[in-house]
């Protein structure tokens, strides 16, 4: 779940200043036309823009990235297949609004019903993806909520699996961020879905093909995720963009990925065209600085009672913070963390907290560290001599 509330903790161990100068002010963002929005960089972990983020609001066909969520699931635990063939209902084939256009003498592939959802917005073609994983609509919606609340969506509650209008369907800006943040970490391989600008499935109209998010034939960078819109929700959009950033280093680990989530534009080219500014804002007022690089801890405090003398401390894809732009070399680090550490420590296990301030003390970012190697305990003889340290100590 995404968050602007700090962690802290008792004890701390100073790493060296990058540089010390006079610290810049937070970049203010642009005025966004919309009712809500949130800007949040995948990379780095954190929320750059938002206004109103925690505004309860109707989703619309945003609703469908829950349910790609739990169909891309259904697949990776091998529940469905792609050329698996799927019954077009009575219930799906009446549908309002978006359609795929398929009716009930078909019988249709989840790959191209996930298309038809994704690309086209097909509430037809959600409802029958929902029957296949859930057996009914209803049990479907049941488990779309158990989902949201597992990934921290807190505020969100689902009604319907495809967005439509209806009392008590509601969400905010910062769930959907969360939401989209974790389908993309958790399924990458279908994520390319989100990219494609047209399809229509075989014998249904051309006119229904082309992607809603004019951003995919606007901007290279931009490969997803989602629009909506209903009459009460306006039109609204998750974008995500990937550019490549020279400073982060070659290949995936030197690309820098964010998201935009606005809600309750006023047109679709409103929400195209304010989400490539939130975007575009993101990349130039802040600028992506890697302070560890992929595989190497940030720190290594010393252990008691353990195998090893010592715990790596950090993440398994390094760190990456965001900062604005300029102030790269006026940044300080501090690793917060619990004092004194007593083994085990398994790998993965959340400790500690890095710290990262200008040089006036202003705190950019404060980024959850993990184990990156698990220490065991150690011997009978080892625990008893460090016990008697420590008492010394």
């Amino acid at each position: 779940m995404l968050n602007f509330s700090p962690v802290r903790w008792a004890a701390a161990l100073a790493l060296p200043l990058f540089c010390a100068a006079a610290a810049a002010q937070v970049p203010v963002p642009p005025e966004i036309a919309g009712k809500a929005y949130l800007l949040y960089d995948v990379t780095s972990a954190q929320v750059l823009a938002a206004k109103d983020p925690d505004m309860s609001v109707e989703p619309a066909s945003l609703t469908k990235l829950m349910t790609a969520y739990l169909a891309f699931d259904a697949l990776k635990a091998k529940k469905l297949a792609l050329n698996q063939t799927l019954p077009v209902s009575e219930r799906a084939w009446k549908m309002p609004g978006s359609r795929m256009f398929i009716d009930p003498k078909m019988q249709v592939p989840v790959e191209d019903l996930l298309k038809g959802m994704i690309v086209q917005s097909g509430n037809d073609a959600t409802v029958v993806l929902a029957e296949g994983v859930g057996g009914t609509v209803e049990r479907f919606v049941e488990m779309m909520n158990s989902q949201a609340k597992a990934l921290g969506m807190n505020s969100t509650q689902f009604r319907n699996p495809e967005g439509l209008s209806e009392p008590g369907h509601t969400t905010t800006a910062r769930d959907l961020a969360t939401l989209a943040t974790r389908l993309m970490k958790d399924f990458p391989d279908y994520v390319p879905y989100y990219a494609i600008q047209r399809y229509r499935y075989p014998g249904t109209p051309a006119s229904n093909e082309t992607n809603r998010n004019l951003l995919l034939f606007r901007d290279p960078t931009v490969d997803g995720l989602k629009t909506g819109h209903t009459s009460a929700a306006g039109y609204c959009l998750v974008s995500t963009a990937r550019r490549n950033v020279p400073t982060l280093g070659e290949g995936p680990a030197g690309q820098r990925r964010l998201i935009s989530v606005l809600l309750g534009a006023s047109s679709e080219n409103v929400r195209a065209a304010e989400s490539q500014k939130l975007l575009n804002w993101g990349y130039t007022a802040y600028e992506a600085v890697r302070l560890v690089k992929v595989g190497e801890p940030v720190a290594q405090p010393d252990v008691w009672k353990g195998k090893s003398p010592t715990v790596k401390l950090g993440l398994p894809e390094g760190v990456v913070v965001s900062v604005p732009a300029g102030t790269a070399r006026q940044l300080k680090t501090e690793v917060v963390r619990p004092d004194p550490l007593v083994a085990p420590f398994q790998q993965g296990q959340s400790l500690g907290v890095l710290k990262v301030s200008q040089a006036d003390g202003t705190v950019v970012a404060e980024v959850p560290l993990q184990v990156l190697e698990t220490v065991a305990e150690a011997g009978i003889l080892g625990r008893a001599w460090d016990a008697i340290r420590l008492w010394i100590k």
